[in-house]
Protein backbone atom coordinates (compact mmCIF):
# COMPACT_ATOMS: atom_id res chain seq x y z
CA UNK A 1 0.00 0.00 0.00
CA UNK A 2 1.27 3.48 -1.02
CA UNK A 3 1.41 6.31 0.92
CA UNK A 4 0.68 9.71 -0.88
CA UNK A 5 3.61 12.25 -0.59
CA UNK A 6 0.84 15.06 -0.79
CA UNK A 7 -1.49 14.13 1.65
CA UNK A 8 0.59 11.42 3.46
CA UNK A 9 -2.54 8.87 2.92
CA UNK A 10 -2.90 5.60 1.46
CA UNK A 11 -3.31 5.94 -2.43
CA UNK A 12 -3.11 1.61 -3.44
CA UNK A 13 -1.10 1.00 -5.94
CA UNK A 14 -0.89 4.58 -6.95
CA UNK A 15 2.16 7.02 -6.14
CA UNK A 16 -1.08 9.94 -5.73
CA UNK A 17 -4.09 10.36 -3.75
CA UNK A 18 -7.12 11.48 -5.87
CA UNK A 19 -7.59 14.29 -2.64
CA UNK A 20 -3.52 15.03 -3.55
CA UNK A 21 -3.49 15.60 -7.02
CA UNK A 22 -6.85 18.23 -6.40
CA UNK A 23 -5.01 20.06 -4.15
CA UNK A 24 -2.85 21.13 -7.09
CA UNK A 25 -5.33 21.07 -9.49
CA UNK A 26 -8.95 20.57 -9.61
CA UNK A 27 -8.43 19.11 -13.54
CA UNK A 28 -5.46 17.11 -12.20
CA UNK A 29 -5.89 13.26 -12.93
CA UNK A 30 -1.99 11.91 -12.31
CA UNK A 31 1.41 13.07 -12.04
CA UNK A 32 4.40 12.78 -13.85
CA UNK A 33 7.39 11.96 -12.85
CA UNK A 34 9.73 15.08 -12.47
CA UNK A 35 12.05 13.58 -16.27
CA UNK A 36 15.27 14.70 -14.54
CA UNK A 37 17.48 12.90 -11.48
CA UNK A 38 18.28 13.89 -8.40
CA UNK A 39 21.64 15.18 -9.17
CA UNK A 40 20.10 16.63 -12.96
CA UNK A 41 18.13 18.54 -10.89
CA UNK A 42 21.03 19.66 -8.92
CA UNK A 43 23.02 20.55 -11.77
CA UNK A 44 20.21 22.29 -13.39
CA UNK A 45 19.97 24.58 -10.27
CA UNK A 46 23.05 25.40 -10.39
CA UNK A 47 23.31 27.13 -14.26
CA UNK A 48 19.39 28.80 -13.89
CA UNK A 49 20.96 30.11 -10.09
CA UNK A 50 21.24 33.63 -11.37
CA UNK A 51 17.68 33.82 -13.37
CA UNK A 52 15.79 33.03 -10.31
CA UNK A 53 13.74 35.54 -8.14
CA UNK A 54 14.35 33.55 -5.05
CA UNK A 55 17.62 32.34 -3.75
CA UNK A 56 19.21 30.72 -1.04
CA UNK A 57 22.10 27.65 -0.26
CA UNK A 58 19.79 25.10 -1.32
CA UNK A 59 19.74 24.66 -4.40
CA UNK A 60 15.98 25.46 -6.10
CA UNK A 61 14.39 24.90 -9.34
CA UNK A 62 11.28 27.66 -10.62
CA UNK A 63 8.26 25.47 -12.01
CA UNK A 64 4.56 25.51 -13.30
CA UNK A 65 2.25 22.94 -13.50
CA UNK A 66 1.06 21.80 -16.63
CA UNK A 67 -1.75 20.14 -15.96
CA UNK A 68 -2.43 18.89 -19.61
CA UNK A 69 0.70 17.42 -19.47
CA UNK A 70 0.13 16.16 -15.91
CA UNK A 71 3.64 17.23 -14.67
CA UNK A 72 5.88 20.15 -13.29
CA UNK A 73 7.81 22.26 -15.81
CA UNK A 74 11.16 24.06 -15.49
CA UNK A 75 10.96 27.73 -16.50
CA UNK A 76 13.50 30.74 -15.52
CA UNK A 77 10.62 32.93 -15.39
CA UNK A 78 7.21 32.88 -13.89
CA UNK A 79 7.11 29.78 -11.91
CA UNK A 80 4.22 29.27 -9.56
CA UNK A 81 5.98 26.42 -7.49
CA UNK A 82 9.70 26.09 -6.21
CA UNK A 83 11.38 22.45 -6.16
CA UNK A 84 13.72 21.39 -3.94
CA UNK A 85 15.54 17.92 -4.90
CA UNK A 86 17.51 15.91 -2.26
CA UNK A 87 20.89 17.46 -1.05
CA UNK A 88 24.26 15.84 -1.58
CA UNK A 89 25.08 17.37 2.17
CA UNK A 90 22.20 17.04 4.46
CA UNK A 91 20.10 13.38 4.29
CA UNK A 92 16.45 13.91 3.48
CA UNK A 93 16.16 17.41 3.47
CA UNK A 94 12.68 17.27 1.04
CA UNK A 95 11.53 14.27 3.37
CA UNK A 96 12.05 16.78 6.62
CA UNK A 97 11.07 20.09 4.98
CA UNK A 98 7.61 18.51 4.32
CA UNK A 99 7.07 17.32 7.36
CA UNK A 100 8.11 19.93 8.99
CA UNK A 101 6.04 22.38 7.49
CA UNK A 102 2.93 19.95 7.65
CA UNK A 103 3.52 19.96 11.46
CA UNK A 104 3.66 23.73 11.25
CA UNK A 105 0.02 23.91 9.71
CA UNK A 106 -1.40 21.69 12.51
CA UNK A 107 0.51 24.34 14.89
CA UNK A 108 -2.11 26.97 13.60
CA UNK A 109 0.82 28.55 11.49
CA UNK A 110 -0.05 29.91 7.82
CA UNK A 111 1.56 27.59 5.17
CA UNK A 112 1.82 27.46 1.45
CA UNK A 113 0.59 24.28 -0.49
CA UNK A 114 3.55 21.74 -0.48
CA UNK A 115 3.84 18.11 -0.77
CA UNK A 116 6.69 16.18 -3.01
CA UNK A 117 6.63 14.83 -6.18
CA UNK A 118 8.61 11.95 -7.54
CA UNK A 119 11.87 12.08 -9.92
CA UNK A 120 12.92 10.09 -12.11
CA UNK A 121 15.13 8.12 -10.24
CA UNK A 122 12.32 7.67 -7.80
CA UNK A 123 13.71 10.22 -5.38
CA UNK A 124 11.76 12.41 -4.02
CA UNK A 125 11.76 16.68 -4.72
CA UNK A 126 9.94 18.88 -2.45
CA UNK A 127 7.51 21.71 -4.07
CA UNK A 128 5.84 24.45 -2.36
CA UNK A 129 3.41 26.56 -4.07
CA UNK A 130 4.48 30.76 -4.64
CA UNK A 131 2.58 32.57 -2.14
CA UNK A 132 3.70 35.87 -3.74
CA UNK A 133 1.78 35.24 -7.08
CA UNK A 134 -1.82 35.57 -7.82
CA UNK A 135 -4.25 35.56 -10.81
CA UNK A 136 -2.46 34.49 -13.67
CA UNK A 137 -0.02 37.63 -13.78
CA UNK A 138 -0.61 39.27 -10.48
CA UNK A 139 2.33 39.64 -7.49
CA UNK A 140 2.33 40.73 -3.80
CA UNK A 141 4.61 42.87 -2.56
CA UNK A 142 7.27 40.97 -0.31
CA UNK A 143 10.27 42.04 1.41
CA UNK A 144 12.56 39.32 3.73
CA UNK A 145 13.83 40.98 7.15
CA UNK A 146 17.00 40.75 5.67
CA UNK A 147 16.06 43.82 3.30
CA UNK A 148 14.16 45.65 5.82
CA UNK A 149 16.61 45.37 8.36
CA UNK A 150 19.51 46.38 5.60
CA UNK A 151 21.08 43.53 6.25
CA UNK A 152 22.80 40.56 3.12
CA UNK A 153 22.94 37.02 2.35
CA UNK A 154 26.21 37.56 4.90
CA UNK A 155 25.03 39.26 7.95
CA UNK A 156 21.57 38.00 7.72
CA UNK A 157 22.49 35.95 11.42
CA UNK A 158 23.57 39.32 12.67
CA UNK A 159 20.36 40.59 14.22
CA UNK A 160 18.08 39.44 16.96
CA UNK A 161 14.71 38.57 17.86
CA UNK A 162 13.94 41.04 20.15
CA UNK A 163 14.83 43.70 16.87
CA UNK A 164 12.54 41.45 14.60
CA UNK A 165 9.76 42.04 16.83
CA UNK A 166 10.93 46.02 16.16
CA UNK A 167 10.30 45.62 12.34
CA UNK A 168 6.66 44.22 13.22
CA UNK A 169 5.83 47.25 15.14
CA UNK A 170 7.35 49.23 12.45
CA UNK A 171 5.86 48.53 9.28
CA UNK A 172 3.07 45.96 10.09
CA UNK A 173 -0.74 46.87 9.65
CA UNK A 174 -1.89 45.18 13.09
CA UNK A 175 1.59 44.58 15.15
CA UNK A 176 -0.04 43.30 18.16
CA UNK A 177 -1.72 40.55 15.56
CA UNK A 178 1.73 39.87 14.15
CA UNK A 179 3.64 39.46 17.06
CA UNK A 180 0.97 37.01 18.31
CA UNK A 181 1.78 34.80 15.06
CA UNK A 182 5.63 35.26 15.73
CA UNK A 183 4.98 34.30 18.81
CA UNK A 184 3.78 31.14 17.75
CA UNK A 185 6.33 30.77 15.14
CA UNK A 186 9.24 30.73 17.73
CA UNK A 187 7.56 27.85 19.75
CA UNK A 188 7.23 25.82 16.72
CA UNK A 189 10.64 26.42 15.67
CA UNK A 190 12.01 25.65 18.91
CA UNK A 191 9.86 22.35 19.03
CA UNK A 192 11.07 20.82 15.93
CA UNK A 193 14.02 21.84 16.14
CA UNK A 194 14.47 24.96 13.35
CA UNK A 195 17.44 26.68 14.68
CA UNK A 196 18.16 28.46 11.24
CA UNK A 197 15.06 30.88 10.99
CA UNK A 198 17.70 33.96 10.06
CA UNK A 199 16.32 37.14 8.52
CA UNK A 200 15.75 35.75 4.89
CA UNK A 201 13.49 32.97 6.47
CA UNK A 202 11.02 36.22 7.67
CA UNK A 203 9.17 38.12 5.03
CA UNK A 204 6.20 41.32 5.14
CA UNK A 205 3.71 40.55 2.84
CA UNK A 206 1.31 43.07 1.06
CA UNK A 207 -2.25 42.21 0.08
CA UNK A 208 -5.19 44.46 -0.38
CA UNK A 209 -3.07 47.20 1.29
CA UNK A 210 -3.04 44.84 4.68
CA UNK A 211 1.01 44.08 5.73
CA UNK A 212 1.48 41.20 7.49
CA UNK A 213 3.84 38.23 8.37
CA UNK A 214 4.26 36.11 5.28
CA UNK A 215 3.02 32.66 5.06
CA UNK A 216 5.63 30.61 6.56
CA UNK A 217 8.41 28.62 4.68
CA UNK A 218 11.61 26.85 4.84
CA UNK A 219 11.00 25.22 8.13
CA UNK A 220 13.49 22.48 8.85
CA UNK A 221 14.23 20.52 11.77
CA UNK A 222 17.95 21.01 11.21
CA UNK A 223 18.75 20.16 14.46
CA UNK A 224 18.46 16.27 13.11
CA UNK A 225 19.91 17.62 9.50
CA UNK A 226 23.27 18.98 11.07
CA UNK A 227 26.05 17.04 12.13
CA UNK A 228 27.00 19.11 15.20
CA UNK A 229 24.26 21.45 15.85
CA UNK A 230 25.33 23.95 17.92
CA UNK A 231 22.44 26.37 18.40
CA UNK A 232 18.97 26.60 19.10
CA UNK A 233 17.79 29.37 17.35
CA UNK A 234 19.33 31.47 14.47
CA UNK A 235 19.08 35.46 16.16
CA UNK A 236 19.01 35.50 19.66
CA UNK A 237 17.21 36.08 22.27
CA UNK A 238 17.47 37.78 25.69
CA UNK A 239 20.93 37.68 24.11
CA UNK A 240 21.34 33.98 24.08
CA UNK A 241 21.12 31.08 21.22
CA UNK A 242 21.43 27.97 23.44
CA UNK A 243 20.26 26.40 26.42
CA UNK A 244 16.79 28.61 26.31
CA UNK A 245 14.29 28.03 28.29
CA UNK A 246 10.53 28.19 29.40
CA UNK A 247 10.94 31.71 31.29
CA UNK A 248 12.51 32.86 28.23
CA UNK A 249 10.65 31.75 25.62
CA UNK A 250 7.13 32.13 26.95
CA UNK A 251 7.25 34.55 29.96
CA UNK A 252 10.16 37.18 28.66
CA UNK A 253 9.56 36.85 24.83
CA UNK A 254 5.85 36.13 24.64
CA UNK A 255 4.74 38.92 27.89
CA UNK A 256 7.55 40.97 28.58
CA UNK A 257 8.83 41.95 25.02
CA UNK A 258 6.00 40.85 22.31
CA UNK A 259 3.60 42.44 25.05
CA UNK A 260 0.77 39.87 24.85
CA UNK A 261 -1.22 38.92 27.80
CA UNK A 262 -1.26 35.79 29.91
CA UNK A 263 -4.66 34.73 28.27
CA UNK A 264 -3.25 34.73 24.63
CA UNK A 265 0.05 33.19 25.70
CA UNK A 266 -1.80 30.29 27.50
CA UNK A 267 -4.13 29.59 24.97
CA UNK A 268 -1.48 29.69 22.03
CA UNK A 269 1.02 27.25 24.40
CA UNK A 270 -1.83 24.98 24.97
CA UNK A 271 -3.06 24.70 21.11
CA UNK A 272 0.43 23.86 20.68
CA UNK A 273 0.64 21.31 23.66
CA UNK A 274 -2.43 19.44 22.75
CA UNK A 275 -1.49 18.89 18.84
CA UNK A 276 2.28 17.46 19.67
CA UNK A 277 0.91 14.17 20.36
CA UNK A 278 -0.48 14.41 16.62
CA UNK A 279 2.89 15.30 15.25
CA UNK A 280 4.54 11.96 16.68
CA UNK A 281 1.80 10.30 14.62
CA UNK A 282 2.61 12.39 11.56
CA UNK A 283 6.13 11.82 11.99
CA UNK A 284 5.42 8.17 12.28
CA UNK A 285 3.75 8.54 8.63
CA UNK A 286 6.26 10.77 7.17
CA UNK A 287 8.55 9.32 4.40
CA UNK A 288 11.76 10.36 6.79
CA UNK A 289 13.87 6.84 7.40
CA UNK A 290 12.98 5.18 10.71
CA UNK A 291 16.69 6.40 12.01
CA UNK A 292 15.98 9.95 11.00
CA UNK A 293 11.71 9.49 12.51
CA UNK A 294 13.18 8.35 15.99
CA UNK A 295 16.33 11.43 15.99
CA UNK A 296 12.74 14.08 15.55
CA UNK A 297 10.54 12.44 17.86
CA UNK A 298 13.06 11.75 20.49
CA UNK A 299 14.16 15.95 19.82
CA UNK A 300 10.77 16.97 19.90
CA UNK A 301 10.06 14.92 23.01
CA UNK A 302 12.46 16.91 24.97
CA UNK A 303 11.78 20.25 23.69
CA UNK A 304 7.90 19.66 24.32
CA UNK A 305 9.01 18.63 28.40
CA UNK A 306 11.17 21.49 28.69
CA UNK A 307 8.28 24.28 27.28
CA UNK A 308 5.47 22.28 28.36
Amino acid sequence: MNLCPITYEPCGDQKYSVKGLRLLSRGLKTLNDISMTQEEQLREAAVRATKMSIQGIQPKLSAVLNVKASSFEIVDRGGRFILKPQSNLYPELPENEDLTMRLAKSAGLEIPLHGMVYSADNRLTYFIQRFDRHGKTGKYSLEDFAQLSGKSRDTKYDYSMEKVADIIERYCTFPLVEKLKLFRLTLFNFLVGNEDQHLKNFSLITRDGKVSISPSYDLINTTIALASPQEEIALPLKGKKRNLTRDILVDYWGKERLGLNERTIGNVASEIELAVPGWRETIGRSFLSDKIKEKYSALLTDRANLLF
